[in-house]
């Protein structure tokens, strides 16, 4: 449970923390937030990890942080091909796992808990059911369904030049989008006053056509 508190306070304090890690290891930053984009990416057992929230965050970083008199900043120049180069390596490491170890990844348990629950890979698949091989394009903008696409794309088999051909357009749209979107607007006064309430609506919005198709099926049930 600890864990979790202190991955909770990590993703709505990122401005704080991120501020914290630039300045205390430097250059060492950019291997850990590649280490944080490509776990959350290419590890099934790491789906809550912060990643529409953290590419905005360094957006806002690449344009400069000022708090108490000191600067921390990141170079956008490298933030941007390395996220991409994180999120591609991810998804390829997932796709092997699916492809190769496939839902006996189901059985992995730790403390009598099952790591990877049936209901994420059943979102997945709800996802795919709809959106055909776009899935791993749209999948990017959704918590969950993020982590869990390319591997069920694994599972199913989907032909990898078909997997691959998604999986670049979808982690270069990705990273483009957010952490341009925290460049330009991440350092507005508004923004850096309210930084957490932002962070609850990015998340708020990633989890909204999860949210929506929740709805659309439990309208479906009843008719």
């Amino acid at each position: 449970m600890n864990i979790i508190q202190q991955l909770i306070d990590f993703i709505l304090h990122l401005d704080a923390h991120l501020f914290s890690l630039i300045t205390d290891y430097g250059n060492w930053i950019y291997l850990i937030l590649f280490m944080i984009v490509f776990v959350e990416t290419g590890l099934v057992v790491m789906p809550l990890l912060p990643g529409d929230s953290l590419l905005f965050a360094a957006g806002t970083f690449c344009a400069g942080v000022v708090q108490h008199g000191q600067t921390a900043e990141l170079n956008l120049w490298i933030i941007i091909p390395l996220l991409c180069t994180a999120a591609f390596i991810g998804d390829n490491l997932n796709y092997y796992i699916g492809k190769n170890i496939g839902l006996k990844v189901m059985q992995w348990k730790i403390k009598e808990r099952q790591i990877v629950k049936q209901s994420y890979i059943d979102k997945t698949q709800a996802f795919y059911d709809k959106h055909g091989p776009k899935t791993i394009i749209l999948a990017r903008y959704v918590p969950i369904v993020r982590t869990f696409a390319p591997f069920v794309a694994g599972v199913g088999e989907m032909k990898y030049f078909k997997f691959i051909k998604y999986s670049v357009i979808g982690g270069i749209t990705w990273v483009f989008a957010l952490t341009l979107l925290g460049y330009f607007f991440g350092n507005l006064p508004i923004v850096q006053r309210n930084f957490e309430t932002v962070i609850f609506g990015i998340i708020g919005l990633s989890l909204l056509p999860m949210l929506i198709e929740f709805i659309k099926a439990k309208v479906g049930n009843r008719k």
